[in-house]
């Protein structure tokens, strides 16, 4: 019994220090993740002078309990004297639904305050609330947005979770679903095509955020930073350069991650400003476009993947090639306590593998088994793996390599090119996934080439086009592996986008 008051003493306190959340419009109940209802926070005793409500919109496979649970966002803004709202979209959809659904649902947020809102929106939310705006009218009750590392060109995560390799895992997991394949890179080059020559898309003011940490060896996000590192800084989900709007004001690029970067400690102070209704705005296009060339940069080879489902033993070989500083083998599955065994050219074994949970927006629900090792010996390593039940797997094997620079791609008209230093001998192969424009896979083809030559991509009607480029030869006499992953699209006319 003194336990049980004990713990109602503890419980109570805590329970009065935060504020509550309070339930608006159609609302009958406070479970978190039902598409389309909405909730207001408790209004503030002193509520901030000049400001504006501020409407949170969460991101991919989120809810709205992102900003609260786990997350001094809310108390952050109450505290500082903010009326605030929150709203479930629709976890998995696209930007299209989601865009809909929110500028339906802000005119009730709206009418609730009586006043227009500040969107604060983190990762594929600030997608989602442009859509709302350009695309469906939301202008009259948004005043501003504040993006959190928005995707906002995309994630070549989305690309890595649509490749042939990655298909396996991805649909276990439940990742393969429409938000993720409206961010492949290609999808979203036509997105920016069909939205930022829309005459209304300088009508409310944008203003962006971006991560660069992805946090320690075998922590939740570094996988994913890992994967990206190819194409840039970021923070563990996406690329500074994929959080930037040619239009937008950037506040600022910090060392944060794709979670911490929506904390109220790490970012509200830095935007408290730009919630006010003082606040103007006048963007500087040229400006911007200067700055951003600075961050273009050709991504380099630094991957090998490779994928599938087995049940029982299976092994996996790949090739290290002369001159590796640093190799990485991250065996990613829909299995926590997976049995694996590394095993060197010359046999010396490894089983001192990490296991980390992901807890990215594009393969959360999978586990990480990794190991790195500084310079490796070349040659064939073999990974055997051993599982009781059917296993579905991501072996993505991370390379620090000068061949990493030697290696690249690029779209010329419906040429995918393979280009190859001269020091590598190597043969390439290609597979298009064709998924039509409601997502779904039509069509897989393959293609092989020597000498790293040019691939034609197929024009098999209006949709994603993803491409996976396994590359395999030798560098300095010794076996090299490598992967290419990119996505284009192809819209009803037949006219190609890529990033």
């Amino acid at each position: 019994m003194l336990n049980f008051k004990k713990w109602f003493i503890v419980f109570t306190a805590f329970f009065l220090s935060v504020p509550s959340v309070s339930l608006a419009g159609s609302i009958k109940d406070g479970t978190s993740g039902n598409p389309g209802e909405w909730y207001v926070g408790e209004t503030p005793s002193t509520i901030a002078a000049n400001s504006h409500p501020i409407l949170f919109v969460h991101g991919l496979n989120s809810s709205s309990d992102t900003w609260y649970v786990n997350n001094n966002m809310y108390t952050t803004a109450y505290q500082s004297g903010y009326e605030t709202a929150f709203i479930d979209l629709n976890a998995g959809k696209s930007m299209w639904d989601n865009g809909a659904l929110l500028a339906e649902k802000v005119k009730e947020i709206y009418n609730y305050f009586g006043e227009k809102v500040v969107v604060v929106a983190h990762s594929k939310g600030g997608v989602d609330t442009q859509s709302a705006l350009v695309h469906y009218g939301a202008d009259p009750y948004i005043e501003r947005v504040i993006t959190l590392s928005s995707p906002h060109r995309g994630s070549q995560l989305a690309d890595l979770a649509y490749s042939s390799w990655a298909g396996w895992l991805a649909g276990i997991i439940g990742s393969k679903n429409d938000g993720t394949y409206s961010l492949q890179t290609g999808y979203m080059d036509y997105y920016r095509s069909v939205t930022d020559n829309q005459a209304n898309v300088y009508n409310t003011p944008f203003y962006t955020f971006g991560g660069t940490k992805w946090g320690s060896f075998g922590s939740a996000l570094y996988w994913g930073g890992l994967y990206l590192s190819s194409y840039g800084s970021n923070d563990g989900a996406v690329t500074v350069q994929s959080s930037r709007l040619p239009y937008a004001t950037e506040i600022s690029v910090g060392r944060w991650d794709h979670t911490t970067i929506k904390e109220g400690s790490s970012t509200f102070n830095l935007f408290k400003d730009y919630l006010n209704e003082s606040m103007t705005y006048s963007p500087s296009i040229a400006s911007f476009e200067t700055a951003a060339a600075t961050e273009e940069m050709e991504a380099s080879a630094g991957h090998y993947v490779t994928g599938g489902e087995y049940v029982g033993t299976h092994k996996e070989r790949v090739a290290v090639e002369k001159g590796v500083s640093s190799v990485t083998f991250d065996w990613i599955s829909d299995h926590k306590n997976t049995s694996l065994i590394l095993q060197s050219p010359s046999n010396k074994t490894y089983a001192d593998f990490d296991v980390t949970a992901d807890d990215t927006e594009f393969f959360d629900g999978a586990y990480h088994h990794s190991i790195t090792l500084k310079n490796p010996e070349s040659g064939k390593w073999t990974l055997e793996t051993k599982a009781d039940q059917k296993e579905s797997y991501l072996l993505n094997t991370a390379f620090e390599s000068p061949v990493d620079a030697m290696l690249s791609s690029e779209v010329e008209g419906n040429q995918m090119k393979v280009k190859a230093n001269k020091k590598l001998n190597v043969n390439t192969d290609m597979t298009i996934e064709y998924y039509d424009k409601n997502g779904k896979l039509k069509e897989k083809k393959m293609q092989a080439k020597k000498n790293g030559k040019d691939f034609k991509i197929p024009s098999l009607g209006e949709g994603v086009y993803n491409m996976t480029i396994d590359v395999k030869g030798t560098y300095d006499g010794t076996p090299l592996e490598r992967t290419i992953i990119q996505s284009v699209y192809i819209d009803d006319k037949g006219k190609l986008y890529t990033p």
